[in-house]
């Protein structure tokens, strides 16, 4: 077995790959963080003033 210069070591197509799946990954979760945000209804303060003086 023949020993190898840090050079000649790279990830190759499978660090590729992990490295692709995870980026893919994280789009799909932040698509959706962004599609639950959006359904959140925050109050305005003019709303919040006329409630208080109810």
């Amino acid at each position: 077995m023949s020993v190898l210069a840090a050079g000649d070591v790279s990830p190759g197509l499978l660090g590729f790959t992990v490295v692709a799946v995870i980026g893919v990954a994280l789009w799909f979760l932040i698509k959706s963080m962004n599609k639950q945000m959006g359904k959140i209804k925050v109050p305005h303060e003019a709303d919040i003033d006329d409630k208080k003086a109810e």
